[in-house]
């Protein structure tokens, strides 16, 4: 559980920079109520969600001994605004998860450069409990940020990858699959324990976690 602790920092950033990036999306398509609403901003407090970026995660580390689950809180996003409501829809959804595995490069690279400089420091300053934090925290992220995105593509509500399905469906369709809402969130845990389901949510997982730590290891 100790090591978790090292992710934190990573998870709170990643998931922040995930809904910015949902918020970005739709300012640069026409709709501005995410800026308006102040959610285009690093500053975590306008982002804290008290379930889904504090008591669940802690739950999670108290319970199993990792994180299994964390959001922050969804930024708004009037579709009204949207020139062209479906294919918008798509775009907005995607840039969460995409921002996810970028970052999850960021830490890869980071992890890297960390590892680089160890002989530069001297093994004093690279035993230092700064240095273990900071590689444990961003070679922790990569693997985090890979679940992030995966977990968030799951088209099943509330997550991003619901709304993907969703602007393909026929119109009231797509209304009756929105209104199960975070009732979705009871779905996935069943979903979880499918055998079926977690081959492919970790066949997918690895599709992405792999390249990057072939990398690491290649570079490091």
């Amino acid at each position: 559980m100790l090591d978790e602790i090292y992710i934190l920092p990573v998870l709170l950033f990643s998931v922040i920079i995930h809904e910015i990036s949902h918020g970005y999306a739709a300012l640069k398509l026409g709709d501005p109520t995410a800026r308006d609403a102040g959610r285009l901003t690093l500053n975590p407090i306008p982002h804290i969600d008290l379930w889904g970026s504090i008591l669940v995660p802690l739950f999670s580390l108290l319970t199993v001994g990792h994180i299994l689950i964390a959001w922050a809180k969804p930024v708004p996003v009037n579709p009204m605004n949207l020139s062209n409501y479906r294919r918008d829809e798509v775009i907005v959804s995607s840039v969460g998860p995409i921002s996810n595995i970028i970052m999850a490069f960021i830490c890869a690279v980071a992890t890297i450069l960390l590892l680089k400089l160890q002989p530069l420091i001297g093994d004093a300053a690279s035993s230092s409990m700064f240095y273990i934090f900071l590689v444990k925290m961003f070679s922790g992220g990569i693997y985090l940020n890979v679940i992030l995105g995966v977990f968030n593509l799951v088209p099943v509500p509330p997550l991003d990858g619901s709304h993907v399905l969703s602007s393909f469906l026929p119109a009231q369709a797509a209304d009756a699959y929105s209104r199960i809402g975070f009732a979705g969130i009871l779905l996935i845990l069943v979903l979880m324990r499918i055998p079926v389901f977690l081959s492919v949510f970790n066949a997918a997982i690895n599709l992405f976690y792999d390249p990057l730590y072939r990398l690491v290891v290649a570079f490091a």
